[in-house]
């Protein structure tokens, strides 16, 4: 795990990432204290969940126990939390300090149905933050290609009879370790990555292999009909494969490897 700190209006909030689960981890009496001033955080926390019913039934499910370093600089087991608990941690806090991230999630939920309803709203608020990011217009449209070619893709899995979730993880990896030589874990650790997106951060020539291979991949698929993971693993290979057959003309002919260690912090060689 990789220990870091955090700061809420120059209050401290201890955190950690762990590369096993790729999730970031806060403390939450130091999310607490931040957001209450409160002089006993402990307490605090022991009340909140007192008056919220749900929130203590779930509390041993949002919440988990690791070692963080105090003021005096030795580690105590801590209680901490993920992204997405802090957040509900946070619902029930009743502080002035608490409100913008309670409208933050009503905002945010809201979208979410709305992105449900139309899709095509979810993919052009996309576009829109990556080029307040500072991305490229040549970047942008290829990054939006590769969301298409990636809906299209797992539309096939889905007929195929594959789970969402798990297994499409383990497919994505199959057609990533093909063309790339990566698992995408490997890949993101590859490029200094933790919780970012690896296609956000990857450059042209990247974002076309791995779309070469996923399209491939889409194709094989509908031709040859497999059923299930196992089948799917087999064509998944195959798609990427192609890719990585292009890829070795690609580096035969100029010399330099398309994977690269570069990410979205290197912007102008992304464009």
């Amino acid at each position: 795990m990789d220990n870091s700190i955090k700061l809420f209006e120059e209050k401290q909030i201890r955190s950690l990432w762990d590369n096993e689960s790729e999730e970031w981890y806060f403390s939450v009496r130091d999310v607490v204290r931040a957001l209450t001033d409160s002089k006993d955080a402990k307490q605090y926390i022991k009340k909140m969940r007192a008056r919220d019913p749900e929130l203590n039934a779930s509390w041993g499910t949002i919440c988990t126990l690791t070692h963080l370093e105090a003021a005096d600089g030795k580690k105590y087991r801590t209680t901490v939390a993920t992204t997405e608990g802090i957040l509900r941690i946070i619902q029930s806090i009743p502080s002035p300090k608490a409100e913008p991230f309670k409208r933050w999630l009503a905002m945010v939920g809201a979208e979410r149905l709305n992105e449900i309803a139309d899709p095509e709203i979810a993919i052009q608020r996309a576009m829109d933050t990556y080029r307040k990011k500072g991305y490229s217009e040549a970047w942008i449209k290829q990054r939006a290609q590769s969301i298409v070619t990636r809906n299209k893709l797992t539309d096939e899995w889905h007929r195929s009879g594959v789970s969402e979730g798990m297994e499409y993880a383990i497919l994505t990896n199959e057609i990533s370790k093909a063309w790339s030589g990566m698992s995408v874990k490997e890949y993101k650790d590859f490029k200094g990555l933790k919780k970012e997106n690896l296609r956000d951060n990857m450059t042209d020539l990247e974002l076309i292999l791995n779309m070469l291979a996923e399209a491939t991949t889409t194709e094989i698929s509908k031709t040859t009909n497999p059923q299930g993971l196992e089948q799917s693993k087999l064509v998944a290979k195959q798609g990427g494969s192609v890719a990585k057959n292009a890829r070795n003309e690609i580096e035969e002919r100029t010399g330099k490897s398309v994977v690269t260690r570069l990410n979205a912090k290197n912007l102008k060689t992304l464009e």
